[in-house]
């Protein structure tokens, strides 16, 4: 490690970001213009789009359209400066971050903080789940799940028994939240029409989709009835839901997992689950609220003051899946708000208001959406609830607007509009390096 802490020429107050998700890229904008200069660090070299991840991995999707390189955005935004490395220290006393990448540690040091590194999947104690049942929170982990999807249906194009088949083609989706819902969706398409006359040893609509989830409903966060109507259209798709049910065991062979209503125990054969249940702050939210004070909730998320701050440390702010204020949801637009906002708040700082006058901050919730099959998705604004055509409209119009950069708009929106005239989908390449999955797919 260097003997002297980083920090651009020039002695303008340093902003440190770390993290280039919504809320880091959002902060690092809306500095653009400000008398600062601002490290953007990142293990990653690309801002990810994570709610179009599980598009990535049923093939509607290249990754690059939803992840374009971070250098590539901020190019333009001269106050900027883009650090790829893993952030493995944090010292707010001394306000210095360490930095690491090939083995190789950098000092850098910060006049204010923001913390904006996102969250990964949990799995609620039981992390050994993650080898069956990859989460999908990365570009690496959609890769690796379009992989397994689609050796599923080569093995079972080959398999010898029909036992063997229908285990090849029972697809176990874990959590009914968005993600969850969403992929389930994809997959029953994949099955029923993409994969269309594609096998000559089996039909690929005999596939069995079952969507697992402790909840009572579908979409908990969007209501009864939009709940109710986003199961019909899984149903209707082939989706077998099964809820009131948590997950105990997931191994090599199946998913076993228990009713809440009556105790009861079931295991179903499956090669190839998928988890989209729970999340987990970034481990650098505990090593913050530890030395600033502040406490942490369940899901590691630290507990924020109501200007963003941390703790004791009016120069540390937490954003987005790091940061617990008031139970705010864990969605794109929060992430946004707190990335804005905490900037702004360093702006005016720098102009000559004291921290003692910041504003609380005040989440606008816009509203929450997700898309159940082509033709078919539910909104919630308020209290608007939408459905089916209108809400399929509404959500594609929505995440168009929000991808980063005119080029991934238009292939996205292309992509979808071939999705609309024909079952073919244009991104089902799996490439060795896919293939080299966490339970070793190749064997």
């Amino acid at each position: 490690m260097s003997e002297k802490p980083f920090r651009p020429e020039g002695g303008r107050h340093h902003v440190v970001v770390i993290g280039s998700g919504f809320g880091g890229l959002f902060a690092t904008q809306r500095l653009k213009k400000a008398n600062v200069d601002v490290t953007l660090i990142d293990r990653t070299n690309h801002h990810l789009f994570q709610p179009l991840l599980y598009q990535v991995a049923t093939g509607l999707l290249a990754s690059g359209e939803i992840a374009p390189s971070t250098r590539q955005i901020l190019a333009e935004q001269e106050n900027a400066h883009v650090i790829k490395g893993e952030v493995t220290d944090i010292n707010l006393e001394a306000k210095t971050i360490t930095s690491t990448l090939g083995g190789k540690d950098r000092l850098i040091e910060y006049d204010s903080l923001i913390l904006a590194a996102g969250a990964g999947q949990s799995y609620f104690g039981n992390d050994h789940f993650a080898e069956f049942a990859p989460g999908m929170k990365t570009i690496d982990d959609a890769l690796e799940i379009r992989a397994r999807l689609l050796d599923a249906f080569e093995r079972a194009e080959n398999a010898e028994t029909a036992e063997e088949r229908e285990q090849f083609l029972t697809f176990v989706i874990v959590g009914a939240g968005p993600t969850g819902v969403e992929l389930a969706g994809q997959v029953a398409e994949m099955a029923h029409r993409t994969l269309k006359d594609q096998y000559s040893n089996f039909d690929p609509a005999s596939a069995k989709i079952i969507l697992l989830d402790g909840a009572p409903q579908v979409l908990p966060p969007f209501g009864k009835r939009l709940g109710r109507n986003a199961q019909r259209r899984l149903e209707k798709l082939g989706v077998v839901v099964k809820l009131n049910s948590i997950v105990t065991d997931v191994n090599a062979e199946a998913v076993t997992f228990k009713s809440t209503k009556d105790d009861s125990v079931e295991s179903i054969k499956s090669y190839c689950k998928i988890w989209s249940a729970g999340v987990a702050a970034s481990p650098l939210a505990k090593m913050v609220a530890e030395q600033a004070g502040a406490e942490t909730d369940r899901a590691g998320r630290v507990l924020v003051n109501p200007d963003l701050s941390v703790g004791s440390y009016p120069d540390v702010f937490a954003v987005g899946d790091m940061a617990n204020r008031d139970n705010l949801p864990g969605v794109a637009q929060v992430a946004m708000q707190g990335g804005e906002y905490v900037a702004e708040q360093i702006i005016h700082e720098i102009e000559g208001r004291s921290a003692a006058e910041r504003p609380t901050f005040e989440y606008f919730d816009k509203g929450s959406m997700a898309t159940v099959s082509r033709y078919s998705a539910v909104v919630k604004m308020g209290k608007i609830e939408v459905t089916g055509f209108i809400g399929w409209i509404l959500w594609l119009a929505v995440h168009i607007m929000f991808l980063v950069g005119y080029r991934n708009r238009w292939t996205a929106a292309w992509a979808w509009g071939l999705n609309v005239l024909s079952p073919k989908r244009w991104q089902m390449t799996v490439t060795d390096q896919q293939m080299i999955a966490r339970n070793d797919l190749n064997k």
